[in-house]
Formats: C-alpha cells, structure tokens, sequence
C-alpha cells in the first residue's frame, strides 16, 4: 500500500465556510451566529467534494490511503473563545468522519483539537475521545501556537500539555504537530508560518527532555521537518551544546518526518540526512501548493514521484516510507487495516 499520512479537507462544500463565516459574525453579534443543526451538507455533496478532487488525485497517482483531517488554515484557534473552537472542531471533525465512513478504502480520520489561547489543554480530551473511540480516528492534529502567529503559548515540553499526552498514550494515538492560519502579518500563513512551527517544535523538543516523562509518545513533523533536514548539524551541535544526548537516542524514537517537500533536491536531502524509519510518505494535496512545477510538468505536490526517483532509498526503505512506517507510528491505523485484511 501506499499511505499517504498528511491529508486535509480542503475541499469542502462552500456551506460549511458560509457557517464559519455566521459563527465568527456571532462574536460580536449574537442575531447573526447560526446554530449548528442550520449547517446541512448531504453525502452527495461530500461525494461530489472528494471523487473530483482527493479521490481522483489519489488514483491518479496510485496512492492507496490518505489519512485525512480537517483543514489546517480553518482551524484558526485564534478566533473566539474556547466554545468557538469546541464547537467549529466537532463540526469538522463530523464531516471528515462522514467522509472516511463514505470512502473507507481510501480515507480514514485524523482529528482538529478545540485549542483555545490561554486556556488549559486538557479541555480538549472531550473532542480527542470522541473523535478515536467514536470515530475510528487514529491520530490528532496539534497546534503548538492556538495565538495564529504570536506564540503565546508555552513550549510542547510545557507540563501545561501533559493531559493531552498521557491521553494519547493512553489510546496509543501519535499527533502530527501543524499550526493554523497566520493572523501575524509578519507570517505568511503556509511559506512562513507552517515551516517556522516545523522548526520551532523540533527546537523545543530538542531543549526538553519530554520522552523521558513518555517514552512512548509519538510526534510527526510536517512539511519534512521544516529547517530542521537542512540544518542538521546545527541541531546536532545545539544538542551537544545544550548537554543532550545526540539526537538519534534524544529523539528519533519518538519524532518523525513527512515528506510534503516539493522538489527532487529536497526529498533527496530529508532521505540522505534523516534515517528512512523516521519518514513517512505524505503529499498534503489538496493543499498549500497546487500548481504544475514548469520544470518537471507535475504537480508540485506529487510526492511519490521525488520518492520513486531519489537514489538515496533501497527497496526496502521505500515500502517503509510508503507503508511500513506508517502502520508503525499510527498503529490503530495499521489495526483498521488488518481488520479489513490489508
């Protein structure tokens, strides 16, 4: 198989922006929010949303299984209050539901969490249960930065986060570490803001002695990782500096890569630098990045193909980066998949 491990729903019928837009005009005028029973989408229009965009993108490119989320730009933590966030966060996650129960051979479901500046993580352990035990969800998306840009919020080794971690280890879920939209104007949303939260999450999980606490805990960087490929050796003497262990035993156990880079220079740097058990194949399309590449005549985000091509992989790392891994860090994934003998 091929599972594609970063997938988002960025296609999703125009009723559901419409609703966000009335939810966030209730903000500040009661008259104008709608209630959530006023959002209707049918399973036709979900059909019609995926079959003519995720769907045919992934047969065209011979991807088997994208485990999909909500879309990370919607997100935005930043707006209103914690009720804003419980509430829009159930929504999404219902339609992303909707969506794996429609097309189960090719989409199963990874949560958005009702983060909220300021207020304590654990309130969002509600929404994570029901999304796993409920929903067959088999991973979290986790935004180390709910401010949209401003970073107010303590470091991921903060203990502030430990209710969210000691659940996931609980119901042996990893999460994948992804900000939302910028409200920072410094910060271009998915140039900037996206690769910035990359880096900076490795930086603190490089400061912290977080797995120590739990050892079993799982984190994927997205995005390949940011900086952090590219700047290796710098971490590497962070590391050191700070009187760490070197990274391979401080965390490579425990944090992974994906590989929504988009270029063949690139994918062929994050497999030369990063050992092929910590990266799993990921595309994020429908996503940042949807144009042909003039130089190659493909899509920017076909990443099988930097995958297929680089010379820095066995056959053996490929079905790992492809598969293997996959199964590995999302294990309730690889359960549903055994279950329907794949």
């Amino acid at each position: 198989m091929i599972i594609d491990c970063h997938g988002h729903y960025t296609t999703a019928p125009k009723a559901l922006e419409d609703w966000r837009s009335a939810q966030i005009a209730g903000i500040a005028d009661a008259s104008r929010k709608l209630p959530a029973s006023q959002l209707k989408i049918s399973d036709d229009e979900l059909r019609e949303t995926i079959e003519g965009n995720q769907l045919r993108q992934m047969k065209e490119r011979g991807i088997d299984l994208t485990i999909f989320s909500p879309r990370a730009s919607f997100m935005a933590h930043h707006i209103g209050d914690y009720a804003v966030s419980a509430e829009w966060a159930s929504i999404c996650n219902q339609l992303c539901y909707r969506v794996s129960k429609l097309f189960p051979d090719h989409f199963i479901g990874a949560a958005m969490l009702p983060q909220s500046p300021g207020v304590d993580p654990k309130t969002c352990i509600a929404e994570l249960d029901t999304c796993v035990q409920d929903y067959g969800f088999v991973g979290i998306n986790l935004n180390p930065d709910p401010s949209g840009g401003h970073w107010t919020s303590p470091p991921l080794t903060d203990r502030t986060w430990y209710p969210i971690y000691e659940r996931m280890v609980e119901l042996d879920i990893p999460a994948m570490v992804h900000v939302s939209t910028s409200c920072n104007p410094c910060f271009h949303t998915t140039g900037a803001h996206y690769i910035n939260a990359d880096t900076t999450a490795f930086m603190q999980l490089i400061e912290g002695d977080l797995f120590k606490d739990f050892p079993t805990l799982r984190f994927i960087i997205p995005h390949g990782g940011g900086a952090a490929p590219y700047h290796w050796g710098r971490y590497r003497g962070l590391a050191q500096a700070l009187k760490k262990p070197p990274l391979r035993e401080h965390l490579l156990n425990n944090v992974f890569f994906d590989t929504c880079v988009y270029h063949q220079p690139g994918i062929d740097l994050l497999m030369k630098v990063v050992p092929t058990q910590n990266i799993l194949f990921a595309s994020e399309m429908i996503g940042a990045v949807r144009g042909i590449d003039p130089e190659t005549g493909h899509n920017f985000d076909d990443t099988r193909r930097y995958v297929e091509a680089t010379d820095k992989l066995t056959a053996e790392g490929r079905r790992d980066i492809f598969e293997g891994n996959a199964r590995r860090v999302f294990p309730r994934l690889d359960k549903a998949l055994k279950a329907r003998g794949r």
